[in-house]
């Protein structure tokens, strides 16, 4: 016989040397939601991340993978919920707004809730990565859409169907890139709740370096864009040939109308090999376009595999 249920809630910590903080953290966010489950998932941290986590109350698991996205792929594999919550386990983010953040996403049936970081605390953000992060946010919009406003940030709510239809092909920090543009690409109904951003507790350490994974972020959008856009990549592509093309030729084409005669054989030849080259960049997007368009059928399909959470619905 089936009753009705609530959701089951899952609250999922990705660690690595995070001793000073996740105690309080996982204390937090068990007062927040008292129903939920709390998992700390361990990516091979040195330091007693493992013992205080289990102390604290947590269900410790370990990916020995190093990388957000590793943790975060084998969370999302493991894991059977309703609604799931992600933060770091840094104590960075505000536990008392995810209350909010679960009803929301459970109330008006959407896919993802971004906690947006606002903050007053001068130690939040580390120099110039302000600046990264409107420069990030202002690229992906143009290029993927605008519904969000911060695409970096880790504290996050989900549902079953996004979690489940999530491919988590990222290892690193770009996994909150892959997530923003997986719920852009399929127009999933997702929001934004402001919240809360602070400093790291006292012998905390961000295990962010800043060129490395902005580069590495950099990359993974430079993909994105090739996977899902492909039609818009490669014309990009083939208008920049182009260009040089009509740069490299420029110079013979005058030659031949003042004299009738080509003597610069070997440019006019790479010119025109560009020129062949930035045909068939235009043809490929063209080819990979409609492949990415039956690519993103599945993917919706999976998607949708999945039914949503309503509430007083019985569990099978």
């Amino acid at each position: 016989m089936t009753t009705p249920t609530e959701p089951r809630i899952a609250v999922i910590l990705p660690c690595y040397n995070e001793e000073a903080a996740i105690a309080d953290v996982v204390r937090d966010f068990s007062a927040a939601l008292p129903d939920a489950f709390i998992y700390v998932y361990d990516n091979n941290s040195t330091d007693d991340t493992v013992a205080v986590a289990e102390a604290a109350g947590a269900r410790v698991r370990k990916e020995p993978m190093q990388g957000k996205g590793n943790v975060v792929r084998r969370a999302f594999s493991d894991i059977e919920a309703d609604v799931y919550l992600m933060a770091d386990g840094d104590g960075t983010y505000d536990p008392d707004r995810a209350r909010e953040m679960v009803d929301l996403l459970l109330g008006d049936n959407l896919d993802m809730i971004v906690g947006v970081r606002t903050d007053d605390d001068p130690d939040a953000y580390r120099r110039g990565h302000r600046t990264g992060n409107r420069l990030f946010n202002m690229t992906v919009a143009w290029l993927f859409g605008d519904l969000f406003t911060d695409i970096f940030s880790g504290y996050r709510v989900f549902s079953r169907r996004f979690v489940k239809s999530f491919p988590a092909l990222s290892a690193g920090f770009e996994i909150e890139t892959e997530l923003t543009v997986h719920a852009i690409q399929l127009r999933m109904p997702v929001a934004e709740i402001p919240t809360a951003y602070r400093g790291r507790v006292e012998g905390s350490e961000s295990k962010l370096r800043t060129y490395r994974d902005g580069f590495k972020i950099l990359l993974t959008v430079l993909l994105f864009m090739q996977h899902y856009r492909p039609l818009f990549f490669f014309t990009v592509l083939a208008a920049m040939l182009a260009a040089v093309s009509a740069l490299l030729g420029y110079s013979v084409v005058a030659e031949y109308f003042d004299t009738g005669l080509v003597t610069r054989f070997p440019t006019a030849v790479l010119a025109m090999g560009v020129m062949l080259v930035a045909a068939i960049s235009e043809a490929i997007g063209l080819v990979l376009n409609n492949s990415s368009r039956g690519q993103l059928e599945m993917k919706r399909l999976k998607y949708l595999e999945f039914p949503r959470f309503m509430a007083g619905q019985r569990r099978r």
